[in-house]
């Protein structure tokens, strides 16, 4: 069975809290819906703000491969017929090929929201439905709150989707817009209903019992053969059906295709691009997709997993392009490490003593409050340094920082002083100012160092956490700083701890810049 899918992203994805597409975002996102093989991509509600009708504008001049671009609206007003209804006019000015809209299904909506009889709601989903198959390719009919709807009032909700069904819509869609439903009632509800409908079946449920993607699946398996859904659950409050868990659910468990097999492999790409655009956290939990999604930490896990990856994974991470990660840290047994080494590109005996060693200084470093599951490079470093296959560049002679405000209203002043000795013996001694006391220090180390070694001017740093780890103890806290660097090309992130924030923050700076080093060889 073919399953379609429709994306609603550009549309009840935006009303999600802080998401906020720009024109162009919606467009380019559009591009990628459309590239790994959405059939229908909701831009958006054409009439309801100027961004929904430039979008529709926009996207005309926009050469699609296959989907098909979706406006959105409501049925008519009960006072207005559809010629003179400005929200039904502004459907078809938008010229996409499919309309959805939606109707009231539940009577207290339409006795309470509306204020008109059920009748006359009938009426008007027939006759607006009716109207709109007259103006587009496609019409999909989106049965608003019909769960809710058919529990209150089984013989109303089924008349309303009968009179959709009249009108010749393309798709009833069952809509569980209060995200309320449970898997058994979606489908107690279609398995009763769907001999009422000629038209095909189609499920749009949101999050707000954490159910959404099993009532999807549990539709499809009714015989829905739409999905609606937003990449990644973006909407809003609790969010929509999660698309990036229900495509692999359909195509790798329920065995139905909805994309071609070789786009499968794209997902992961698609769900961060997106992600990106949004301006939304990474969620390294989420199934599929997330960094940790493939995480193996327990040192038994790992075991198992390098022996027979079914042991631990529900299927193979590169089928949804993402990868396999094992963890290092105090939960680490030699298998993890064996597999750190092995992706580091070092072969160990199983016996080799030097594994032992290095899973001891792991333990210790982190009982400390050292995190290497976040801090690859400094984990790298950390192993070489057991290995004894890491020169020292430098050494820390001393450093200074002064952080000073000359007045209430002025912004401060930073300066770092270092002092290093490198191998030669020569010592070098430098200060430099920065926005900040680790942006001085950083300063200082590269304006010290670049003068021997050139390559460190193509290092930026591009983030930095601080973390508190014992804040019951006040002031004598340890302070755990985790920064980020780049060379233009790849992305390393390096940890230190220590009880005051700038030691932290300069064993953290330090390891980035011998990270740089030793990758160059220099």
């Amino acid at each position: 069975m073919k399953i379609k899918l429709f994306d609603t992203t550009l549309r009840d994805g935006t009303q999600a809290e802080d998401v906020s597409f720009t024109v162009e975002d919606k467009i380019q996102t559009a591009k990628m819906l459309d590239e790994f093989g959405i059939h229908y991509i909701e831009g958006g509600w054409p009439g309801s703000n100027p961004k929904d009708f430039d979008f529709f504008k926009e996207i005309k001049k926009v050469s699609l491969k296959q989907a098909k671009i979706t406006a959105f609206g409501s049925t008519r007003r009960a006072k207005q017929s559809c010629e003179k209804d400005s929200s039904i006019q502004s459907l078809l000015a938008s010229e996409a090929p499919v309309a959805c809209i939606f109707g009231k299904t539940w009577d207290l909506h339409v006795t309470d929201a509306l204020a008109i009889s059920l009748e006359q709601n009938l009426e008007i989903i027939e006759d607006t439905v009716s109207y709109l198959k007259q103006h587009f390719d496609e019409v999909i009919y989106d049965a608003e709150h019909f769960f809710d709807g058919y529990k209150a009032n089984t013989e109303y909700a089924t008349k309303t989707i009968e009179a959709a069904s009249r009108g010749g819509a393309d798709y009833i869609v069952f809509c569980d817009t209060n995200g309320g439903a449970l898997p058994w009632d979606i489908e107690q509800a279609i398995n009763e209903v769907k001999s009422h409908i000629k038209c095909a079946m189609g499920i749009h449920v949101h999050n707000d019992s954490e159910t959404a993607v099993a009532n999807t699946l549990a539709a499809i398996r009714c015989g829905a053969t739409m999905a609606q859904g937003t990449i990644n659950g973006m909407g809003e409050r609790c969010g929509n059906a999660n698309l990036i868990s229900i495509i692999p659910g359909i195509q790798l468990k329920l065995g139905h295709e909805c994309v071609p097999e070789e786009n499968l492999k794209k997902l992961t790409h698609l769900s961060r691009a997106v992600q990106e655009l949004a301006n939304m956290r990474e969620w390294k939990g989420q199934p599929y997709t997330g960094a940790s999604a493939f995480a193996h930490k327990g040192g038994v896990h790992v075991a198992a997993v390098m022996k027979n990856s079914s042991t631990y994974e529900h299927i193979e991470p590169e089928t949804v392009g993402n990868r396999r990660r094992v963890l290092i840290s105090d939960l680490s047994g030699r298998s993890n490490v064996r597999y750190k080494l092995q992706e580091l590109g070092l072969e160990f005996e199983e016996k080799d003593p030097a594994l032992s060693e290095i899973v001891e200084e792991v333990k210790r470093m982190e009982h400390a409050g050292y995190a290497y599951e976040g801090a690859d490079a400094s984990l790298e470093l950390l192993i070489h340094k057991v290995c004894g296959d890491v020169k020292e560049y430098f050494m820390l002679n001393g450093y200074r920082v002064i952080d000073e405000r000359q007045s209430a209203g002025a912004n401060p002043i930073s300066e770092a002083t270092v002092q290093l000795q490198l191998p030669n013996g020569e010592k070098v001694h430098t200060v430099s100012l920065g926005d900040g006391p680790v942006d001085a220090l950083n300063g200082a180390l590269h304006k010290a160092l670049t003068r021997y070694f050139p390559v460190l001017k193509q290092v930026q740093l591009t983030d930095y956490k601080v973390r508190i780890l014992n804040s019951h103890q006040g002031t004598k806290a340890v302070t755990r700083v985790m920064i980020e660097s780049t060379d233009g090309k790849e992305h390393w992130t390096t940890v230190g701890v220590d009880s005051d924030i700038l030691g932290a923050s300069y064993t953290a700076l330090v390891d980035s810049i011998r990270y740089k080093l030793y990758k160059e060889n220099a």
